[in-house]
């Protein structure tokens, strides 16, 4: 009874879904019965169930986003929002050892709300002018100009 209290305690933040795919996958790759660090493993490499990317490659995709980061096609909202909680210019400018982990950190924080079935906002991208100015004539200057010498005492 203690043993399966245990694995329920081990096993409960994830999916039921990925807790089955995970079974499968190990039950026909070993020739035993897989231990609790190989399913939670497993479990932790099925993002893509959820259409979430591999830790590696949503890194990837963080760090070579151009920029504006929020005008980028993100396969994924978690993406974003992991690499704008780890830092945009921490990503950009610190040696991957030392952002991998606080990327991940992140990113599996993210999934973990997403395969609890909580929907991401995506970046929203900043808006247009809705009536871009033209630019102003040359007698349209002089007399901007004008009324600022004038509101200065120049």
């Amino acid at each position: 009874m203690l043993a399966k209290k245990y694995w329920l305690e081990c096993l409960g933040d994830f999916h039921p879904q990925q807790l089955v795919t995970a079974a499968r996958r190990l039950v026909k790759s070993q020739d035993y019965l897989p231990t609790i660090s190989a399913v939670i493993r497993a479990c932790e490499e099925s993002y893509g169930l959820f259409g979430l990317p591999s830790e590696r490659d949503a890194y990837t995709e963080a760090c070579r986003a151009p920029a504006p980061k929020s005008a980028y096609a993100w396969s994924h909202p978690a993406v974003y929002q992991a690499g704008k909680a780890t830092d945009w210019f921490f990503l950009a400018t610190e040696a991957e050892d030392k952002v991998f982990p606080v990327f991940a950190y992140y990113y599996r924080q993210l999934c973990q709300r997403v395969i609890r079935g909580e929907d991401l906002q995506a970046p929203v991208p900043p808006a247009l002018e809705k009536d871009p100015s033209r630019p102003l004539t040359f007698a349209e200057r002089e007399k901007k100009l004008a009324q600022l010498r004038a509101s200065l005492d120049i």
